[in-house]
């Protein structure tokens, strides 16, 4: 029986709000069933990787992005606005692209894309509650898949992409584009170089104003304003804790090695008040209005503590709610040194005895350049130029579509995406219960403990043809 999309949404929320509720139990004990770990994992070479983008919100950039990598075609796109059907079209009008097969008209039209057999990458960048249901279909039905992010938002969810994955033998990675970042590269450089010594302490963060978004009015035939049907005001409303986890996470986890030599063990939440979002409502909308009456239960801040099994730490905030400069700290502290963003810092000790006492910028910018990741020497510019937050958005697809075609495990995996999106239902829970402390569960199961860390990846720009890239 088909259900339409307001009652999908409406019982995913309650769902999520009675899951927060039934105390500290956290799944840590569930065993999955697969067909093989996928920690190393390489499929099969694609001569092409066809892309099908579900949501042209978002995915309107991974369109433009994707026809812009050599090997790499857009075949397939899928939304439910129209207006965002014809901007895609017309880009790829203006760029002499071949246009795509369209797939919309109805809430399911992404299952046809899906089953296409046209596609061999599903590039998905839906609202959150879409995430793992298209995911799961996608892998089923034979696609690697890509996912915005949070890619899960329970840990259900998180099992059951593993589990997906694990079965199919096929990719199902995060688009964490923060892990391609030019300083998130840096500090990742800098630690398996060794420079900031044995790493003891991270610090990540999403700090990013969302009010305007979240209550911005969205344009259904322009396909523009806010949140489509608001949801992400919904999920704020009637969700606690950290839901929008992994940004400043994920890059810190490399650093780390988690899921690759080290994992998390357990963590603590504590959300402060909300006050931001709701004065926001009222003084814009009014008291008597339904965004002024509307309460919201997730706190303007959230602050988590991560301890791993080597004994390190990580700290982790959550604020879209308060009036405040945009920033994801990506602090990583070690026995030799320290490297911080927002803005950036960094400080190096020549060995475990000096001391690091101020930081010094025109050393900082020095170190920048000496040790700036392989990626962004061999294609920064290129990335800058086509864009996507600085770049980083191009270098993530550009990765993925080069380790699809030479059949290279991705740099980010299905265990990557359950660890850090595990936090959004532990977080919460936690919170709601005085902050107690939740195990977090082990997604590969003992892999960690001989699984390759992530190196100093690179592309060979001689298999691509860049010379068509505008």
């Amino acid at each position: 029986m088909k259900s339409n999309r307001r009652e999908f949404l409406k019982g995913a929320f309650w769902m999520g709000a009675t899951a927060a509720l039934a105390g500290c139990s956290t799944g840590a004990l569930r065993i999955s069933r697969p067909g093989g770990l996928m920690q190393g994992f390489a499929a099969a070479p694609l001569k092409k990787v066809r892309v099908g983008v579900i949501g042209l919100g978002r995915g309107f950039g991974g369109v433009q992005r994707m026809f812009q990598i050599p090997g790499t075609e857009v075949t397939a796109i899928c939304d439910i606005v129209p207006r965002r059907i014809d901007r895609a079209l017309e880009w790829c009008r203006k760029n002499g692209k071949k246009a795509p097969k369209v797939y919309t008209g109805n809430e399911e039209a992404w299952k046809k894309l899906c089953d296409s057999d046209d596609v061999d990458l599903v590039y998905n960048a839906t609202p959150w509650l879409l995430h793992t249901p298209i995911a799961l279909y996608a892998m089923n039905a034979g696609k690697h898949v890509a996912i915005e992010v949070p890619a899960a938002l329970t840990l259900d969810d998180c099992w059951a992409l593993v589990e997906t994955a694990e079965k199919t033998r096929l990719h199902c990675m995060q688009l964490e584009n923060c892990c391609y970042g030019e300083t998130e590269l840096l500090a990742l450089n800098l630690a398996r170089k060794g420079l900031l010594g044995d790493l003891i302490h991270g610090e990540a963060a999403y700090i990013h104003d969302l009010r305007e978004y979240c209550y911005g009015k969205f344009d259904k035939e322009k396909g523009a304003g806010g949140y489509y049907d608001y949801w992400r005001l919904n999920y704020n409303k009637d969700h606690a804790g950290n839901q929008y986890e992994t940004h400043g996470l994920g890059p810190i986890c490399q650093y780390m090695n988690i899921n690759r030599g080290d994992r998390f063990d357990y963590l603590v939440s504590v959300d402060s008040k909300q006050l931001s979002f709701e004065k926001y409502a009222k003084a814009k909308f009014g008291p008597d209005s339904w965004e002024g009456k509307m309460k919201v239960q997730m706190g303007n801040m959230n602050t988590t503590v991560i301890k791993t099994v080597l004994g390190r730490t990580i700290m982790v905030q959550h604020d879209v709610a308060s009036p405040r400069p945009y920033s994801r700290l990506n602090l990583i502290s070690g026995t030799k040194g320290i490297l911080c963003d927002y803005p950036f810092r960094v400080a190096l000790a020549k060995d475990e005895i000096e001391s690091c006492h101020v930081f010094d910028k025109e050393n900082g910018e020095k170190i920048r350049k000496e040790h700036m990741h392989p990626l962004w020497a061999q294609a920064g510019e290129l990335a800058k130029k086509i864009g996507g937050h600085g770049g980083m958005d191009f270098l993530m697809d550009l990765r993925l579509s080069y380790c699809l075609q030479n059949g290279l495990p991705l740099d980010m995996d299905v265990y990557d995406l359950a660890s850090w999106c595990s936090l959004g239902e532990l977080t919460e829970k936690s919170a709601r219960n005085r902050g107690c402390s939740l195990d977090v569960p082990d997604f590969t199961k003992g892999g960690w403990k001989t699984a390759k860390p992530l190196g100093i990846e690179t592309i060979d720009m001689s298999k691509l043809d860049i010379s068509n890239i505008s």
